[in-house]
């Protein structure tokens, strides 16, 4: 879109196969080897083509623990890891993705994510347990010991996303403190570790483990084109 400017776009489906448009600075690299860690400032400006868009969207920082499962083309497949993630994230009805009962699970938010260092090996290993959570008691036990590893903190954001708005994220040690057109919105102690990697993204999918009944997956049609645009983005770092 010029000097500065991206469009991701999917197209029209009314099927439900997988769709993403991602822009990132993680695919051939380890994890361990991802760029950015505090301090550091995330600026950008953006907006999408509706207000509900079907699946996710988002821009932000995190360590790519699914990778493993979505197997993207031409990206290196990492090991499963617990999330880490400070980002601007937006969830659309279907989807609930918090572990927590009293923090939102959906909408657009501003979110924070930091995990429990667990050994990928011993993640692999139980990973097959994920299965459980398919099984309506035994989903609410894992989502019950996920609590006790993974940290999140979460602020909805009242906005009109359809239209250009500047979102700032700066992370920190100790803080992270998210701004929406110079206004702040959210600051937590609830931290990510470091290192992490920039991902800008629309897709298709959702996710779901809510405090009563199972855990659902899959992908959403969506009727029409999805997309976002961004501009001017920036990761500057402290001196």
């Amino acid at each position: 879109m010029g000097e500065g400017a991206w469009r991701m776009e999917i197209p029209a489906n009314a099927s439900r196969a997988y769709r993403l448009a991602q822009l990132d600075d993680h695919s051939t690299l380890r994890r361990r080897d991802f760029p950015w860690k505090p301090p550091l400032t995330l600026s950008l400006q953006a907006r999408v083509s509706a207000e509900d868009l079907p699946g996710t969207w988002g821009f932000g920082l995190w360590n790519d623990p699914f990778s493993f499962l979505l197997g993207y083309s031409g990206m290196l497949t990492r090991f499963p890891a617990l999330p880490d993630a400070a980002w601007f994230f937006y969830a659309s009805p279907k989807n609930y993705l918090s572990f927590r009962n009293d923090l939102t699970a959906r909408g657009f938010l501003a979110a924070t994510f930091s995990s429990a260092k667990i050994p990928t090996i011993l993640l692999t290993l139980a990973s097959p347990t994920l299965a459980l959570t398919l099984i309506p008691g035994a989903a609410q036990l894992i989502r019950m010991l996920l609590r006790r590893v993974i940290y999140q903190d979460a602020a909805l954001i009242y906005t009109r996303v359809t239209e250009w708005h500047s979102y700032n994220l700066e992370w920190e040690s100790g803080l992270v403190r998210f701004r929406l057109d110079g206004a702040e919105i959210l600051q937590t102690n609830i931290v990510p570790h470091a290192p992490l990697s920039l991902v800008l993204w629309v897709d298709n999918q959702y996710a779901a483990l809510p405090p009563s009944g199972r855990l659902k997956y899959g992908m959403l049609p969506n009727p029409e084109p999805a997309w976002m645009e961004i501009r001017d983005v920036e990761v500057q770092k402290a001196a």
